[in-house]
């Protein structure tokens, strides 16, 4: 290999890699919660208005389920008991053109406390037909596929 096709190379891999420290992949979770009355639980942020499926990022290290119940718990106090149910995973364009959201569907939980946080003003179940309006339209879309099971495209 000669000079100037090594330079390239090295040039073409540290391009790569300034684009993906300047946008690293970022990857979230969401849970639609549903409990045996069929109401889904939603989340008022104190930083942003409307209502929103529980979630957050997932951390280094952690896995997509352990960030899942990790946040339903410091967000809502659910408990999972048992295995969520992948629905699906999104791309996020909104947020990022490297934004991903893994949406799961919980069933099996227990509430093991109701208390709010400097981070979550509320979090409460609303019957599924009975979402509150500002509820955002990413919330309502996977509520929807949820119950219905269909599927709309890959986008958050």
């Amino acid at each position: 290999m000669d000079f100037f096709a090594s330079l390239h190379r090295l040039v073409a891999c540290l391009a790569a890699y300034a684009s993906v420290i300047r946008s690293p992949l970022r990857l979230g979770v969401r849970g639609v919660v549903l409990d045996a009355e069929g109401r889904v639980l939603l989340v008022r942020h104190t930083y942003v208005s409307g209502w929103y499926l529980p979630g957050g990022g997932v951390e280094a290290g952690e896995t997509v389920v352990a960030a899942l119940a990790r946040e339903l718990s410091e967000e809502s106090g659910i408990e999972l008991l048992g295995a969520p149910r992948l629905h699906g995973l999104f791309f996020n364009p909104k947020a990022s053109p490297r934004d991903y959201v893994a949406c799961y569907a919980v069933r099996d939980f227990r509430l093991t406390r109701s208390e709010s946080n400097f981070e979550i003003a509320e979090a409460r179940f609303f019957p599924a037909d009975a979402v509150p309006e500002d509820a955002s339209p990413a919330t309502r879309a996977r509520l929807a596929e949820v119950l219905t099971g269909i599927r709309v495209p890959d986008v958050w």
